[in-house]
């Protein structure tokens, strides 16, 4: 697989002052190119150079000729930051994710999301009849049950308190593990517990969402358990199970060739 062609990457001012950087990327040369863009929102703590273009997903899509924007959600990446949660949650950033849609100018899109942005792109595809296709990972039966990503999994005010901590003690391994990975990326942390503290649990219209839906999930994956529960909720879903965790599963080859098929 060859590597992508350098993005370019700009920036939306959304209504509440908030500057939203979103990166694009053209159809490989030589390649006829598919009519309609693909948008991908990364998962917390992530941004999209890290998730999308460095685990080729965005070289996958732009070498069967898509042409890929990929959206820095508010606090991660380049996009603005702030400390104050009530600048975060995913219905906010689902607003962030139409406004640079429609700026775009496109008339249908193709949304994936992971993680967190498989929460803002489920809310996106329920409220939006522009989106055609719908791919979300890492998510499973906590969307319908506790309305967004699994807070019995990775509990909101454990991880906001380990992400403002000057010494955190002893932690559950999947907040030790999400708190890693960020100091890894470089993430800011006063922005990702605000968004941990903002993180959704209000429930998602899912029987609104017409847009033919891939669940993907990760066999070994503690925040996507029992997936079959995400998919009867949805009227036009199916479930692809491939091998890999949380962290590993977005960058396997088994979840690149399920995008590019499904989209295709």
């Amino acid at each position: 697989m060859t590597d992508a062609v350098a993005s370019r990457t700009s920036e939306l001012v959304v209504d509440d002052g908030t500057r939203i950087a979103f990166h694009l990327w053209e159809p490989d040369a030589g390649v006829e190119p598919h009519p309609v863009p693909v948008v991908l929102q990364h998962g917390f703590s992530a941004h999209t150079l890290v998730e999308w273009e460095a685990g080729g997903v965005v070289a996958a899509l732009t070498g069967v000729g898509r042409r890929v924007v990929g959206i820095d959600a508010r606090g991660h990446g380049s996009s603005g930051k702030s400390a104050d949660p009530a600048r975060y949650g995913e219905p906010r950033m689902a607003r962030d994710l139409r406004a640079v849609v429609g700026a775009l100018g496109a008339e249908a899109v193709d949304v994936v999301g992971y993680s967190m942005g498989a929460v803002i792109a489920l809310l996106t595809a329920a409220e939006e009849p522009a989106v055609r296709r719908l791919v979300v990972g890492g998510v499973g039966a906590g969307v319908v049950e506790v309305g967004g990503v699994d807070t019995r999994v990775l509990p909101n005010d454990v991880l906001a308190d380990a992400f403002l901590a000057d010494e955190p003690g002893p932690l559950p391994p999947e907040v030790a593990g999400m708190v890693a990975f960020a100091r890894a990326v470089g993430a800011d942390f006063p922005s990702l517990a605000a968004q941990a503290r903002a993180a959704h649990q209000g429930g998602i219209d899912l029987a609104a969402i017409t847009a033919p839906t891939l669940v993907i999930v990760g066999d070994d994956d503690s925040f996507a358990r029992r997936p079959h529960v995400l998919v009867d909720a949805i009227p036009d879903a199916r479930l692809h199970v491939v091998r890999g965790d949380h962290g590993t599963t977005v960058d396997g080859p088994g979840f690149r060739t399920a995008v590019v098929d499904f989209l295709r």
